[in-house]
């Protein structure tokens, strides 16, 4: 813990952290425009669980966001699961603020770093965290985005595994706003780490819907992942 604590502390010491929007669960490096608001929710299911994970965001304006997260709240064996006292798999359910900056290279390419913070809602009350850094593409007038980059986190957020990895992901609009095809993927064989691909569909110009199959890098495992957003974009 020590070396991840050592870590968070000189990055938040050295740069403007920020909120994150998802492609599936990596973050995506956009940015919520000034005084505007995002919202996700996202479902994820399989035979034996449920999770339900909400994201609202805030646009500061400078390339700056502020957010708050409604993070693992899962529903098995006809109840709602409460952990505090193993990481074989990550603490539930938490309340987390989020911060986001994006820092432009050119007209292509930027970087950005972020952190999700907070606790456990049952229980004693413990600190979880999570903090990553990206490098972010985007083409064609945005129709297309690439994002890569690395990230950290402590195991009651991660769940048992190494807590440094990577992770990237894509957003490719086929038909822009109307058809995109959606995937990314995180390291290591723990919750965080896993395979998402999917397709989203726009209800309407603000409220795309995706859905997408996941596979866990743990044991395997799959679920279908559904995830709806506002975006003010």
């Amino acid at each position: 813990m020590k070396p991840f604590l050592t870590g968070m502390l000189l990055c938040l010491s050295s740069v403007t952290l920020f909120a994150q929007q998802t492609i599936f669960n990596v973050p995506s490096s956009d940015i919520t425009p000034q005084r505007k608001i995002l919202a996700q929710q996202q479902i994820d299911v399989n035979r034996e669980q449920f999770r339900s994970m909400t994201t609202v965001n805030y646009g500061l304006g400078q390339h700056w966001e502020v957010g708050f997260n409604l993070y693992n709240f899962m529903y098995q064996d006809h109840h709602w699961i409460h952990n505090d006292t193993t990481t074989r798999i990550p603490y539930a359910p938490l309340v987390l603020v989020n911060a986001q900056k994006i820092f432009e290279i050119n007209n292509h390419w930027q970087i950005g770093t972020g952190f999700q913070a907070g606790t456990n809602l049952n229980g004693k009350a413990a600190w979880v965290g999570f903090l990553y850094a990206n490098v972010e593409g985007h083409f064609h007038d945005d129709h297309y985005q690439v994002v890569a980059g690395t990230y950290t986190g402590n195991a009651r957020f991660l769940g048992e595994g190494p807590n440094v990895g990577i992770h990237m992901g894509f957003d490719a609009g086929i038909i822009y706003q109307k058809f995109h095809l959606l995937g990314d993927w995180a390291s290591n064989a723990h919750d965080y780490g896993q395979l998402v691909l999917g397709a989203e569909v726009y209800l309407t110009p603000h409220l795309p819907l995706a859905v997408g199959w996941r596979r866990s890098n743990q044991d395997g495992s799959q679920g279908l992942v559904v995830q709806l957003t506002y975006t003010p974009k």
